[in-house]
């Protein structure tokens, strides 16, 4: 399976960032903590070069905990300045500031002793579509300044923001590789919204959604359906599931493209649990 998806404001926003990385001190690259390696794009990486970067594990209240912990130490050992994000706890917000002012730091420091006025950081800020920046920027800044929604594609062009008066943010619109070769990453990616519904077929994203639950959480999808047979195949189990919930065809047949929406939802939004669907050593 080869996704190709490149919208042309993906690729202005490609030469965007190429362009405006020299007017920043360091970047902040979001990533999904329920998928923090397939959630990292790799054209950014190259682009990113030398750059001094911290990456933030978004939506952590979505994610497995004992696995987020996992991720963080594997990624700090990389070199990277790694922490996981919650945006609705303000401790976590403060933590975000608080390492952006650490990142330059000896920066300053150096300005000053050169009787250079200290300014506030500037970092761009980046991450793939729907992972949550406008609403970080949001939280950072402490008033609704970029705007947010629950589908990729929603901010298209780049904009300074102040963070009171600790760093400037330069936003930037979600970017999205050519292609994604690896039908794994395509379906995680999937999974958790980054690329648009429309791409691939609901009930495959619900196969493979269902299958790693079944496997890594089988008392998490327990829980959540009581079901019946729970060593039954995916159509089984689907079928089960839309019973439970009514999503039902006209004659009374279950709808399995309704029922796979119902079920991707519920993982979206962690209603099965917390859940993540890569380990550091896959």
């Amino acid at each position: 399976m080869t996704i190709q998806w490149f919208p042309g404001h993906m690729a202005k926003a490609r030469r965007e960032v190429q362009e405006k990385l020299k007017l920043v001190d360091f970047v902040i690259e979001l990533v999904d903590a329920r998928a923090p390696e397939a959630s990292q794009n790799p054209m950014l990486q190259e682009i990113l070069q030398q750059k001094p970067r911290m990456q933030v594990l978004m939506k952590e209240d979505l994610a497995d905990p004992d696995l987020t912990v996992r991720w963080l130490q594997h990624l700090n050992k990389s070199g990277v300045k790694a922490i996981a994000v919650d945006v609705q706890n303000q401790q976590d917000i403060q933590n975000v500031i608080k390492t952006a002012k650490s990142m330059t730091a000896e920066k300053m420091a150096r300005l000053a002793s050169k009787g250079v006025r200290p300014r506030p950081g500037r970092a761009m800020i980046i991450g793939i579509p729907n992972v949550g920046k406008s609403t970080l920027i949001n939280r950072l800044a402490n008033k609704k300044i970029a705007k947010t929604g629950d589908r990729p594609g929603v901010t298209t062009q780049q904009q300074w923001i102040k963070v009171k008066k600790d760093f400037e943010l330069l936003d930037t619109p979600g970017i999205l590789w050519p292609k994604f070769e690896d039908k794994i990453v395509g379906y995680q990616l999937a999974a958790i919204g980054t690329i648009k519904d429309q791409l691939l077929s609901i009930e495959d994203i619900a196969r493979f959604t269902l299958n790693h639950i079944k496997k890594s959480y089988p008392d998490l999808l327990m829980d959540r359906y009581q079901l019946k047979n729970f060593d039954a195949n995916f159509e089984t189990i689907l079928e089960e599931i839309g019973q439970q919930r009514g999503a039902l065809a006209p004659g009374g047949s279950v709808d399995l493209n309704k029922t796979a929406e119902l079920f991707i939802r519920d993982f979206r939004n962690g209603k099965i649990g917390r859940i993540t669907l890569e380990q550091p050593n896959d």
